[in-house]
């Protein structure tokens, strides 16, 4: 049986190729050991090269420093960690709480899709979910419900992923009728010892020369 499946084999060999068996079978070895070769050759160096990339990414991504708590810093002083300084951690406030969103650069550091609400309070704009320059602001006011319950649900994210490291300084601004009441009330301050000195009308300060001088002549 296996003999008449060889003689087979070695009459199609020769009907389809034109070539003898013996050397069919020596072409397809040398065929094979060149494909060997080939492969060993590239793959090695792809694999070389793999690793090699690997392991410079590996020294590139340092560890994230723990966060460190500001405690309460100005609008103006949580712009400088923006991201614009790769020593500086990447922070982001919401509803004038700052978290440390230093371990999600890829999305709010530089290039990355939500980088402009980087180093600000972007209360609105996560409501709105608005990418508008006027929108940057931690100004909530006249939002919807439905606003309101998009940012309460950022601020549960923030607060179940990152670290609250600090908050947003409170600034009361002062308005004309402040400064009014208050310079009205310096002023009345200042009449006040005044009103409580001691005070005589010329005519009084005559009538008590006279009455002296009266005194005197008697």
């Amino acid at each position: 049986m296996a003999l008449q499946i060889w003689e087979t084999l070695k009459d199609a060999i020769t009907a389809y190729t034109g070539l003898s068996p013996a050397i069919f079978f020596t072409v397809l070895a040398l065929l094979w050991a060149v494909y060997y070769v080939a492969t060993s050759l590239f793959g090695s160096s792809d694999d070389h090269n793999h690793q090699r990339s690997r392991a410079f990414q590996e020294e590139q991504i340092e560890p994230l420093p723990p966060p460190v708590q500001l405690g309460e810093i100005t609008e103006e002083e949580l712009k400088q960690y923006d991201g614009s300084d790769s020593k500086k951690p990447l922070l982001m406030a919401i509803k004038g709480q700052i978290y440390d969103v230093s371990q999600s650069r890829m999305f709010y550091g530089p290039d990355g899709p939500y980088a402009l609400f980087a180093g600000k309070d972007a209360s609105r704009a996560l409501a709105k979910m608005s990418f508008e320059e006027k929108d940057l602001t931690g100004d909530i006011s006249g939002l919807g419900p439905f606003e309101l319950d998009a940012l309460q649900d950022w601020e549960y994210k923030f607060m179940s992923k990152y670290v609250k490291v600090g908050n947003i300084k409170k600034t009361v601004p002062v308005t004309e009728g402040d400064a009014n009441s208050e310079a009205s009330g310096a002023a009345e301050t200042d009449a006040k010892p005044a009103e409580d000195g001691p005070s005589q009308s010329p005519v009084a300060e005559v009538e008590e020369k006279s009455s002296t001088a009266d005194t005197k002549d008697e």
